[in-house]
């Protein structure tokens, strides 16, 4: 359900002797909140695309593992054609290649070609992709994944920017890590864990934003934790916070400066 509907529903301002918002502040939120959770969602399917392939495991020789991360994607997904390739004595690829009538990942259809790039090994692995060849149901992804293995880090980034999907006159950027987390699978697993600043861009301005542990089951458009810290053209802070009801029911609370809080259910 997208939130953009969500904000409709229903209002349910809370104590504390805040006075509650007017329908002008609701509305001037809705929309921003809207491209908000949008932005934050380019990033997310492009990381979905990352996780067809597994992740490094340090210590393996570089093309071994690239040659076992090709069988694990199309054993992953069936109708992707992936290949290993030899780019030179530091780096080697997997190249993933999607049919033109679309192949379906996390529940959503991406057509096109991308290198993933792979250098290093053993010690050290760093990955580096750029998926602006591909298309996700017809639009371009937009966006550039990776990550860094081993030694003393780990770090998994993505950077998406471009005009958002069914907005018009609207665009976004945003620089995202996930984030590594005790007992929550990221790339590869079931949840992805998204930090990082953007931007946001429409018809009435250009909003930072703020993303902090946003997590995500794949294919869902909306996150089931996390907040979302929105700074308006306007001088105005909106803060989204996401959070678990019983399973698939969750609830959103938007608080719009010193503003009571509207929390409204969500179904995802």
């Amino acid at each position: 359900m997208r939130i953009q509907a969500c904000l409709a529903l229903v209002i349910l301002s809370t104590a504390c002797g805040k006075e509650p918002p007017t329908k002008e502040e609701i509305e001037d939120a809705r929309a921003r909140v809207d491209l908000a959770v949008l932005a934050a969602n380019q990033v997310r399917v492009a990381l979905e695309v990352l996780g067809i392939l597994p992740v490094y495991t340090c210590g393996e020789s570089r093309r071994t593992f690239v040659g076992r991360a090709a069988e694990g994607a199309r054993s992953k997904v069936a109708c992707v054609t992936a290949t290993a390739e030899s780019l030179d004595d530091a780096s080697d690829a997997v190249v993933l290649s999607f049919p033109d009538t679309g192949c379906s990942v996390g529940g959503r259809s991406v057509s096109g070609q991308s290198s993933f790039i792979y250098n290093g090994g053993e010690e050290r692995m760093d990955l580096f992709a750029d998926l602006r060849q591909l298309k996700v149901e017809g639009q371009p992804l937009q966006a550039k994944v990776g990550y860094g293995t081993c030694s003393d880090e780990k770090r998994f980034w993505a950077e998406s920017a471009g005009d958002l999907p069914g907005r018009a006159n609207s665009s976004y950027s945003v620089n995202a890590n996930v984030g590594v987390r005790d007992g929550v699978p990221i790339i590869g697993g079931t949840t992805l864990v998204l930090n990082g600043p953007g931007e946001v861009t429409g018809t009435l301005g250009t909003d930072r934003v703020t993303f902090s542990e946003l997590q995500y089951e794949v294919g869902e458009y909306l996150p089931k934790k996390g907040e979302a810290l929105i700074e308006t053209a306007k001088g105005h802070q909106v803060r989204v916070n996401f959070s678990e009801v019983l399973w698939r029911l969750g609830k959103v609370e938007v608080e719009i400066d010193d503003r009571a809080p509207i929390t409204v259910p969500v179904i995802r």
